[in-house]
């Protein structure tokens, strides 16, 4: 009799899971980003997510601290496509080699474009969303 709290303690942590997971994945309060120059950026941005690249650099500010945030590397002077590519191609010393293929490589540098020419942006300025996404204000 004593062991019975935890069954109904676990049996209401699992409803609780379930109901906020209806809740999040009926909604259509996702914003996905729709501002791609071209089709190419958006595939880049599946390339930055394939090869997991969040895990180091952040975009916006968000993201790992291994390497630099890339939110306006195309900017940066002395920075253009070719020393991108190379990084890409070689690596350096914390960063690996990835064998990318060429449109793979091109589609990762539109999506760098892109989201150098979406501006520079503060995620303390963002809004929080319940689903745990941010937005613009």
């Amino acid at each position: 009799m004593k062991h019975y709290w935890k069954i109904y303690f676990f049996t209401l942590l699992q409803i609780g899971f379930f109901i906020y997971s209806y809740i999040l994945y009926s909604s259509n309060s996702f914003q996905y980003r729709n501002d791609y120059k071209s089709s190419s950026a958006q595939q880049g941005e599946l390339v930055w997510q394939k090869y997991n690249c969040q895990s180091c650099h952040q975009m916006y500010g968000l993201g790992g601290y291994l390497g630099p945030d890339l939110t306006n590397v195309i900017s940066v002077k002395g920075k253009n496509n070719n020393y991108i590519l190379a990084i890409i191609k070689s690596g350096s010393i914390q960063m690996p080699s990835f064998n990318l293929s060429d449109v793979e490589k091109i589609n990762l540098i539109e999506f760098l474009k892109s989201t150098d020419a979406s501006g520079k942006a503060d995620p303390r300025s963002f809004d929080s969303q319940f689903t745990g996404m941010i937005s613009n204000k």
